[in-house]
Formats: C-alpha cells, sequence, structure tokens
C-alpha cells in the first residue's frame, strides 16, 4: 500500500520511526513533511495527507500531532476521508472494521512510539467487515454531498 504520512511538531519526534515502521512492513511511505520539528500548523498537513488519500494517491494516511485530536478534525472536513484519533490496536481494529477508516490519526505526545507502532500495524493489516457496516459508511459519506441537508427530522431544535 501507499501509505501518506505527516505530523506537526508535537509529532515530528515519531513522525519518522513510524515511517520507517511503515517501510519496514513492505509498504511505500509518502511523506508530506514537515522536514523539522519548528512549530507549524496541524490543519495544513492534515489537508495534504486527507487529499492525497482522497484523490488516490495514497492508499492510506497516517497523521501524527500532539493528541492526534487536531489533525483528525481537520483530515475528517475533506470529502471521501473518514479519519479518527485512535490510541489503542483495539480501536485501531473497529477504526476498520467497521468505519473502513482510511486516516490514522494519533497522540504523539501522549501514547508511546511501540504503542503507536502497534496502532500503525492494526490499522494496515485490520480488514473492513463491510456487511451491515456499509449502510453505515455510506450514511457518513452522504454528509460530504453539500446537497444533504440532514435526515429530516429537527429533533425539536427549530
Amino acid at each position: 500500500m501507499r501509505i501518506a504520512i505527516a505530523s506537526d511538531h508535537g509529532g515530528f519526534e515519531q513522525k519518522g520511526p513510524l515511517a520507517e515502521h511503515i517501510e519496514s512492513l513492505g509498504h511505500e511511505v509518502m511523506d508530506m513533511g514537515p522536514t523539522t520539528d519548528a512549530r507549524c500548523d496541524y490543519p495544513d498537513y492534515a489537508d495534504k495527507v486527507a487529499r492525497h488519500v482522497a484523490a488516490g494517491k495514497a492508499d492510506r494516511g497516517v497523521l501524527i500531532c500532539g493528541t492526534g485530536i487536531g489533525m483528525a478534525l481537520a483530515a475528517d472536513k475533506v470529502p471521501g476521508i473518514r479519519a479518527a484519533n485512535i490510541q489503542t490496536p483495539q480501536f485501531a481494529e473497529l477504526f476498520r472494521e467497521h468505519n473502513d477508516g482510511n486516516v490514522l490519526c494519533l497522540s504523539g505526545r501522549f501514547t508511546s512510539l511501540a504503542t503507536n507502532e502497534e496502532i500503525v500495524d492494526v490499522f494496515l493489516t485490520q480488514e473492513w467487515a463491510g456487511g451491515r457496516h456499509a449502510q453505515r459508511v455510506e450514511k457518513i459519506a452522504r454528509e460530504d454531498d453539500p446537497g444533504f441537508t440532514g435526515v429530516g427530522e429537527d429533533f425539536g431544535l427549530s
């Protein structure tokens, strides 16, 4: 697989080792930056990786920032992306199996490199289950359509 990877300054320390780990598993790594640990804005790097995945230039993406939260928020705004902040291998398994997740967001400050390597391993090997989950992923995808106006219920908010 082709894996796009990027970080901000908060995840930079783990980006190189994670890229090497992914390559050691036989995958092609596309390093989208940054090249130093100087302060930078995570939305820029989340956008680069997410757009590569959405366009099919990369099969999956890995993003690392301080918590993984900001990267997930930014990447998930790109149509076709299903990004999540994952902190355990079990969550990585369910993210792939149930949600066909395509961009993994990691914490470089609160999760060890060893745990992040385990999470990446699961993210890259776990297959999507499809089946009953397919309809739910389709419902997630409809949110990418600017013409989608919601499920038709106002839940008493109007």
